[in-house]
């Protein structure tokens, strides 16, 4: 009897670069169409995410019984964004966050009467709350997990005040357990907003949040840190094949340096940290994963047997350009505030814009990045055919 092939989602970070997860997936949509799959067939048994990738993760969960209907909202959402919907952009808003947050780190120790209260986060994200409430259809999840069309939704976050990887998952399968590894451990709970506010909150740009965890009140951030193995949840979950679409370049290539380079700016060492937080995991995952098939290849089928690994398909989809560059394009499409708050920074240059394109949750960057996704998906039409081929029929 051979084993069922399920097929796992990885959505990963970057914030507002995760509109070229959209693009991947409204191409994949077509592409399965043009095979002959009803619309409304979810080509993913189970779905995983982290930071914005969690909210494109829970977006389509919500429908995974209507996957085209899924990507048209997410796609509706993502090509006529603007920054108000994710973080206050406007100069009170900037000065209650990013003023007072910079002013602290300056001379904080002057100002007492922030000692108790210390501002908490470079920028405010309170209207992503009422983003994700019409986004979202968590009500349906329950239904989607109890008939089928899904087995396990999983986000991912991490600890500030236990130091842990956590991944939250819910699923209707009761054979899944919950596991521990070494710094990283499953969580099953109920799939909420907060648990995506959490799983979003950029280090230093967004604010923590408290979550219960096992009976305790913990502070959450951004699920990419200390994110060891990006795909683990994936396979914990039970998928014996993963479509990965990440949120940046896999390979890089270095930019012409200068003889003599100038001193960073703040954008430039920030935009350095963000890039190791999303990046830097996913990549070593990849290759680990690649090595532990290759070494699988060589074993017969009765050595496999006897071994706990287990090969693990994979299709990697990433930008084909450098988003920093699209980025650089689109700062001026930023409210007033909002760049004279990165040019502080020295996040308003082609040195720096690396900073903003997370942050550049505007429709004209969007929705270049969501061409970028459909534009690489379709150059790589037959693999995704290929991959999901042994579906076809069931």
């Amino acid at each position: 009897m051979s084993m069922q092939i399920k097929t796992g989602l990885i959505l990963t970070g970057g914030g507002a670069r995760a509109a070229y997860q959209v693009g991947v997936m409204d191409a994949v949509a077509s592409i399965l169409r043009g095979q002959g799959w009803p619309s409304e067939r979810n080509p993913f048994d189970i779905i995983c995410g982290t930071s914005a990738g969690a909210i494109n993760a829970t977006a389509l969960a919500c429908r995974a019984d209507h996957f085209g209907e899924g990507v048209q909202k997410l796609l509706d959402v993502w090509e006529h964004f603007t920054v108000e919907q994710v973080y206050r952009a406007d100069s009170l808003g900037i000065l209650r966050s990013g003023a007072r947050w910079l002013s602290l780190l300056s001379f904080g120790w002057l100002l007492r009467k922030w000692h108790a209260n210390p501002p908490t986060s470079l920028l405010d994200n309170t209207p992503l709350v009422t983003m994700l409430h019409r986004l979202l259809d968590l009500e349906r999840l329950d239904a989607v997990l109890n008939k089928g069309a899904l087995q396990a939704l999983a986000i991912t976050a991490s600890s500030y005040s236990g130091g842990q990887h956590i991944t939250f998952y819910q699923s209707s399968a009761t054979e899944i357990q919950n596991w521990t590894r070494s710094q990283r451990r499953a969580v099953r709970d109920q799939i909420g907003v907060v648990h995506l506010l959490a799983s979003s909150a950029i280090p230093f740009i967004f604010p923590a949040v408290p979550i219960y965890c096992d009976g305790r009140r913990e502070y959450f951030g951004d699920g990419s840190m200390r994110q060891l193995a990006p795909i683990s949840p994936a396979i914990h979950l039970g998928a014996s094949k993963v479509l990965v679409v990440g949120a940046g370049r896999r390979k890089e290539s270095p930019s012409d340096l200068p003889l003599f380079a100038s001193y960073p700016s703040l954008a430039q060492i920030a935009n350095h940290a963000l890039t190791s937080i999303f990046l830097d995991g996913l990549a070593v995952d990849i290759e680990r994963l690649q090595r532990i098939n290759h070494t699988l290849s060589f074993l017969t089928e009765e050595q496999r047997a006897q071994v706990a690994l287990k090969p693990v398909d994979m299709l990697i989809i990433s930008p084909s350009e450098q988003i920093d560059d699209i980025a650089c394009k689109h700062i001026d499409s930023l409210p007033v505030p909002i760049r004279v708050l990165l040019s502080g920074l020295g996040g308003t240059d082609a040195h720096g814009a690396g900073l903003a394109s997370y942050l550049l949750f505007e429709s004209g960057y969007t929705r270049d990045l969501i061409r970028m996704g459909k534009k690489d998906t379709w150059a790589r039409q037959d693999e995704v055919v290929n991959f999901f081929s042994d579906r076809s029929s069931t």
